[in-house]
């Protein structure tokens, strides 16, 4: 960040206050002497709040907030719009509206009323309408284009003000309390600084003082955008690497799933396997026992019937010597 020296400041006449009896007494602290009746303000407290003012403005605008420019004075209107645009800041240089900040919504309707014109302009529609109508739309659209043609693309309330001459601004600075938006100002020794965050004190009157503390102050939002878009990069980059992270561990996750399923369904296969075998075993020694009781059926069979015929030649023995008995009984008694 450049350092305002000591000697652009002298050369800007940025040391010039107001006439001693204009004075307000709580600019007592940045007043270095009085000479000619004029208050001469202290240049090396204006240098160190002019960095501390730029440091606070970096780390707003590193944050992703914005900044309002507000100088209607005719001294910093072209100043203002000049430095807002060259950091991409929003400004008010012509008039503030009553409820710019407090009554926001209202505002954005006025925005797009604004836009509404400049469609119709474009779209065609101004050919189908008297010329009347399209003077008074053009007169409309003039207007709202030179009071709100800096904050049209303001779609949120910004993260701090910045102000030339806190006296005729005092609706924007009193808005800005309201909502506790950070104030940082060029403040004169004729200014009440209480409402006011950040003091700069210096000449508010002199264009050559704006200029110099309004462009320090734009050099300070384009370093916070650099390292704003800086955080962004790291934090794309974060996002992308937690990303292939997680892509991996549901990766390795995956193939863990995979694996155990695999091992499951080969314990099952096993296990399986495991039954079958002892199944067809069980049916193997089933089949034996049958084939072994069906054996000794067929060998008490056989042995039965071998008795049986054993039986039936005792049987037939024992006839026969009986019939032999018999005849020779009866050859015994014929004899006789």
């Amino acid at each position: 960040m450049s350092r305002v020296e000591l000697i652009q400041l002298i050369k800007a006449g940025a040391h010039f206050g107001h006439l001693t009896r204009r004075w307000n007494p709580k600019m007592k602290p940045y007043i270095f002497m009085e000479k000619n009746g004029i208050h001469i303000i202290d240049l090396k407290k204006t240098q160190q709040l002019i960095e501390e003012a730029a440091e606070k403005f970096d780390q707003i605008v590193s944050e992703g907030k914005t900044v309002l420019f507000v100088g209607t004075k005719k001294q910093a209107q072209a100043i203002i719009e000049t430095e807002a645009k060259k950091c991409g800041a929003h400004w008010v240089s012509e008039r503030w509206l009553g409820g710019m900040l407090t009554n926001f919504s209202t505002i954005r309707k006025s925005v797009k009323r604004l836009h509404n014109i400049e469609k119709q302009e474009t779209d065609g529609t101004f050919e189908k309408i008297t010329k009347k109508e399209i003077l008074f739309l053009s007169r409309e659209l003039g207007k709202l284009k030179k009071v709100l043609g800096g904050v049209e693309s303001m779609n949120r309330l910004p993260g701090a003000l910045f102000i030339v001459d806190i006296r005729k601004e005092s609706i924007a600075v009193n808005e800005a309390r309201k909502l506790n938006i950070p104030v940082f100002a060029i403040v004169d020794t004729n200014c009440d600084p209480d409402d006011i965050d950040y003091i700069i004190p210096a000449n508010d009157d002199a264009v050559k003082t704006i200029e110099l503390i309004t462009s320090t102050m734009a050099d300070a939002i384009l370093e916070g955008e650099a390292k704003l878009k800086e955080k962004k990069a790291e934090e794309a980059a974060d996002r992308e690497r937690v990303k292939k992270e997680r892509e991996k561990e549901k990766e390795v996750e995956k193939k863990k799933i995979e694996a155990e399923r695999a091992a499951r369904k080969a314990e099952k296969e096993k296990e399986a396997k495991e039954k079958k075998e002892a199944e067809a075993e069980k049916v193997d020694d089933e089949s034996k026992k049958v084939e072994k009781v069906t054996k000794e059926d067929k060998k008490t069979v056989n042995t039965e019937e071998s008795a049986d015929v054993k039986i039936k030649e005792i049987v037939k023995h024992e006839k026969g010597t009986d019939e032999n008995e018999v005849k020779e009984e009866k050859s015994s008694s014929g004899s006789e």
